[in-house]
Parts: structure tokens; sequence; C-alpha cells
């Protein structure tokens, strides 16, 4: 195969040798067409396949794939983030503790499916011993995949209302995914960022944001397509770590700062591959069905071609 592929990726450090064109796959070319706001890339991905290639949230791709969506995942994921600080709180409240967001209304930015809002409520499930289900929660928006029905529990916003409002307005107790800059909007976990180091280290806790999918048409007739992908994507991030290594990080970029507090720990800050990931993969799924994203448990090992299983990078 040699034909160029539409693409949708954001350039990260460990990305920019491929947008760049210092990493270029063996089988194909990129097409890359820029999206500023790369979750719109995900809705066009998921309702109407407008890419080959598409960077994507891990629970959207959840949600796609038992919708029956026809693109499937490599085991790379070009984003990672800590989510312990993604929770914001009304000081008025009356809340002291995750505990007491029981029987109160919590929003989320934008759907119940966003992967920082399940990440952000198995911190408060597992780490906390919040019952979720105790909790209204409020959206301000819709899903990515369409068919997806959510919990009794879940709502969608008033009309006109916006979650920065209700939040400072003490009309919901807490929120996920929202920034506010008002006196009596906190965040609830204290000393977040450091919170979120030590159950890295302490657990390997280091959730995965994105996946980057393919339309199985063309994993279907190209069975070189999605190693040589994997390989580039590996390629490209294999420079990046080296550059960091050299001491080339910008010091004003937080990124690279954390990939260097990461690179501490594991070594690696975006390790690719299932096996390396296997314990995030897991949890994901496990949240995932735990909170109503999926009605049955899937096998990690088939979220990802049969072809990439075995693959590090």
């Amino acid at each position: 195969m040699t034909k160029r592929l539409k693409t949708a990726l954001v350039t990260r450090g460990h990305t920019a040798a491929l947008k760049d064109g210092t990493v270029k796959p063996r089988t194909f070319e990129f097409e890359f067409e820029e999206v500023p706001v790369i979750i719109k890339a995900f809705r066009r991905m998921v309702r109407g396949l407008e890419f080959d290639i598409s960077e994507m949230a891990m629970t959207t791709y959840l949600c796609a794939r038992a919708a029956g969506k026809a693109f499937t995942a490599i085991p790379v994921f070009p984003m990672r983030a800590f989510h312990h600080g993604a929770i914001l709180y009304n000081t008025d409240s009356g809340v002291r503790t995750p505990k007491d967001l029981e029987g109160r209304k919590v929003g989320v930015n934008r759907g119940y499916t966003v992967t920082a809002g399940l990440w952000a409520r198995s911190i408060l499930q597992h780490e906390h011993g919040v019952d979720l289900k105790k909790i209204t929660w409020i959206l301000s928006g819709d899903e990515h995949v369409a068919e997806y029905r959510p919990p009794s529990n879940v709502v969608p916003i008033e009309a006109g209302r916006t979650l920065e409002e209700m939040l400072t307005a003490g009309d919901v107790a807490a929120a996920i995914g929202v920034q506010v800059d008002a006196p009596n909007v906190k965040p609830l976990i204290a000393n977040a960022k450091e919170v979120g180091f030590q159950a890295l280290r302490e657990r390997g806790h280091y959730p995965i944001n994105h996946t980057v999918v393919v339309k199985n048409e063309l994993l279907d007739a190209n069975p070189d397509l999605a190693p040589d992908l994997f390989n580039a994507f590996a390629e490209a991030k294999r420079i990046y770590v080296e550059s960091l290594k050299a001491g080339h990080g910008d010091p004003a970029s937080a990124a690279d700062q954390t990939s260097l507090r990461v690179m501490e720990v594991l070594g690696d800050p975006f390790p690719y591959g299932i096996e390396p990931n296997r314990q995030m993969l897991e949890s994901l799924v496990q949240y995932a069905v735990e909170q109503g994203i999926l009605n049955r448990p899937v096998a990690v090992n088939d979220l990802f071609p049969a072809n990439t299983r075995t693959l590090k990078g």
C-alpha cells in the first residue's frame, strides 16, 4: 500500500516527528488535517468516519466499539494525564470531603463518557469511597457516540445554564473538567499534582486518555498497516525521549516537565503496547463497566488488532 491516509493527530513533543515528516511510515503517507480542537475530530470519526486514522479518547473508543463503529485502535496512547485535580467544588456548599458529594449534584464537562470524567469518578470511588450512584451527574453537552444511553442518575444541564455559573452559584456542589476563577471554588483534592505522582510511584497509576484508531476497511485490506503505524509512533516517541534525556526539554513546557517526572519513575513517559499498559487498560474497562459506560467487560486484547498485541515501543 502506497497511499496518503487522512489523519487527525495533535502535535506534541512525541508526535512532532510524524507531523514534520522526520519519521515516515513504510507503507503509506500521512495526510494530516489540523483539527485545533481535537475532540471535534473524535466526533467526526465516530459519526461520519471522516478520517482514515484519528486520535480518539479511550472511552469514546470503548463506546464506539460497543456500538459497532467501523474502526479499531492500535495500542498507542498519545495523551495521558493525572486527574486528581480535575474536580472543583464550591466551598460554600457544605462539602468538606469527597464523601460529602453523595446526595448532591455534580457537573461533568461535556458528556458522561468523557475520559477525564471516568478517571476522576474512579478516584472518587476507589480512593475516597464515594458511591457514584448517589450522585446526580449534570452534563454540559452530549456524547460523541449518539447511540449511548447513560444511567438514570445522569441528566443534561438546564437550558441556558453553564456548569461554571452553576458551580459558582452553588447549584452544583462540584464539577469535573471545568475552569472557574472564583474565590469560593477550589480543587476538591488538595495538592492534586503531587497526589497524582504519588499514585504513579506507589501503584503505577498513569491514566490513559487517548488512543489512535484506524478504519477497519484499511486494516482488513492492508495487514502491514497496523504494525507499521505502531512502529512509526514508537520511533517518533523515541526521538522525543532521547531529546529529553539530552537535556533539551523546554523548562516552560508543562508537558515536557511532566514527561521528565514520569521518566524518573517509569523510564518512558509514553509506553506503547498492551503489556506495558495492561494494568491501566484493564482498570479503564473495569471503571467503564462500574460507571455504566459499558454494559459488559471486554478483554483488553480484543480492543486491538491481533498483529499488534505483542508489540512494544
